[in-house]
């Protein structure tokens, strides 16, 4: 049986318990056994995180203590996936600058706040995560964000949708999910979910999160199959 952590917490407006129930929901549905936790001493050891398929992030706007990103990096790069959405994943940790690295992106703004209709553009062939998905509407926030040049894009979208500063520059096209790699871990996010009913309201969100999920968790078994290891990664240079 796999076996997935889901940490939650920090900023209640993106209701951080009714995401992780729900992300929990799909991936009991696939066979795993969660483990959710309200506190991020559940990272303070690498070991354990080891031996898990999956890590899901549900923490916005928080802290991370000293060396608890190591652990993850450690565990990610050892073949656990890692995934999340919206600020609970990239919005989760401001100052610490390994865990942005390891996600691919930092959220800076959402012009115009919450209730911005706009489109997702679903990028055909970019992986079997979006296989038959068809572009979607969305009424939330419109997630501007900084991104790791390394990302695979699966879905995108176009700013400005609403006057701000940004407007003097040219319109472009911004990524909403994402894929990549660290390490022999497999790393996936989707911006959209700053309230639990965007799912609801707009299916094709939860299919992402869900294939998206089961496509992270499956580093792992990848890696032992193809004989795998960290070794091609590291070499005796000091990261910190």
């Amino acid at each position: 049986m796999k076996k997935a952590l889901i940490f939650r917490g920090g900023w209640d407006g993106h209701e951080p318990i009714q995401v992780s129930e729900r992300f929990a929901g799909l991936l009991r549905k696939h066979g795993f056994e969660v483990e959710i936790s309200d506190t991020l001493d559940c990272l303070k050891d690498a070991e354990p995180l080891m031996k898990l398929d999956l890590i899901v992030a549900c923490q916005t706007m928080s802290e991370m203590p000293q060396g608890y990103s190591q652990n993850v990096s450690k565990a990610v790069g050892a073949g656990v996936g890692l995934a999340g959405c919206h600020g609970g994943m990239c919005d989760a940790f401001r100052n610490d600058t390994e865990w942005q690295f390891i996600t691919g992106g930092q959220w800076v703004s959402h012009p115009g706040g919450d209730g911005v209709n706009y489109t997702v553009h679903i990028h055909h062939g970019s992986s079997p995560i979006v296989e038959g998905l068809e572009d979607f509407e969305v009424c939330s926030e419109h997630y501007y964000l900084h991104i790791d040049p390394a990302i695979e894009v699966l879905a995108s979208t176009r700013f400005p949708a609403v006057p701000y500063y940004h407007m003097a520059n040219k319109p472009v096209d911004m990524p909403v999910a994402w894929t990549k790699y660290w390490g022999l871990g497999r790393v996936f996010y989707n911006s959209l979910g700053h309230h639990d009913d965007v799912f609801d309201k707009s299916p094709n969100a939860q299919i992402l999160m869900e294939r998206g999920m089961l496509w992270a968790a499956g580093g792992r078994e990848y890696a032992a199959q193809n004989g795998l290891t960290t070794d091609r990664f590291l070499n005796d240079a000091k990261m910190y």
